[in-house]
């Protein structure tokens, strides 16, 4: 049992814990940016997709359940996250999924199933509508996919600020560029402002398996429109974490990886 961190204060005092040896790991050269990658275990490949302004590490507590249920687990810092760098190009969605669909092409990973967290789950749904033969299925948490979706934010929040700080020092001792904190969050933001922008129609076309997870106390998206991707992507499924908020895999991980490993047992065989 993992002990809970509903109000963040651990996380926001000591982080994640550093991630264990890979079996394999590295850095794929893709359209300008060196893209970490991290793969542990074997079996059918689950690759976890972070959130924005945070990095890989942050599903620490993900890691031991995932590759105990015998799933190769495969972690990616986003483009500019982490251990990941970024060049002058704007930030895109489609963008970061071509450099998962990059790190695949390196690790020999044909199809995986996807656990996507805020942006992450942004990525996936991306790689999900324009690459449907490299998907086995779509966890997708605590996100939107046009403006409608997201909620004012309460600037009061101690859970934000918390957040935030953690991933500002994060970044600072990880990044390959430290002082470039402020262009970087701009950028990712301008990213989260303008994007995605996806029509009811180009739900409907989406051919993977996908489970939408919302938390009962998400700061940033409605449950209204969790509840309408459920409602127009055909045959999605909808699951909900109470008592947890965008948080909920720092917050409560136990719960949060009974989901996903729930969600794993209905995605078929991958490669």
């Amino acid at each position: 049992m993992i002990t809970r961190d509903d109000n963040l204060a651990r996380f926001a005092a000591d982080g994640t814990p550093n991630l264990p040896a890979a079996d394999r790991d590295g850095w794929v050269e893709h359209d300008g940016a060196r893209i970490r990658f991290a793969s542990y275990g074997a079996g059918p490949p689950v690759i976890l997709l972070h959130g924005g302004l945070g990095h890989s590490g942050n599903y620490f507590h993900q890691l031991g359940a995932l590759r105990d249920s015998g799933r190769r687990v495969v972690l990616i810092d986003s483009r500019g996250h982490g251990r990941s760098t970024r060049d002058a190009k704007p930030y895109s969605y489609e963008r970061m999924a071509d450099d998962v669909l990059a790190v695949m092409d390196a690790l020999g990973v044909e199809r995986a199933a996807f656990v996507g967290w805020s942006d992450g789950a942004c990525i996936e749904i991306d790689v999900a509508r324009r690459r449907p033969e490299r998907v086995s299925g779509v966890f997708f948490f605590g996100c939107n996919v046009d403006p409608s979706g997201t909620k004012a934010l309460d600037e009061r929040n101690p859970l934000l600020g918390r957040c935030f700080s953690r991933h500002m020092k994060d970044y600072a001792q990880l990044s390959a560029t430290p002082n470039d904190i402020e262009s970087f969050a701009a950028a990712v933001m301008e990213m989260q402002r303008t994007q995605p922008n996806y029509s009811a129609a180009d739900l409907a076309a989406i051919e993977v398996p996908v489970t939408i997870v919302h938390a009962e106390h998400d700061e940033f998206i409605e449950r209204s429109h969790a509840d309408y991707l459920a409602r127009t992507i055909p045959d999605a499924s909808f699951v909900f974490l109470p008592g947890v908020s965008h948080f909920a895999p720092l917050q409560r991980p136990d719960e949060f990886n009974r989901a996903v490993l729930e969600f794993l047992g209905t995605t078929g065989p991958s490669v």
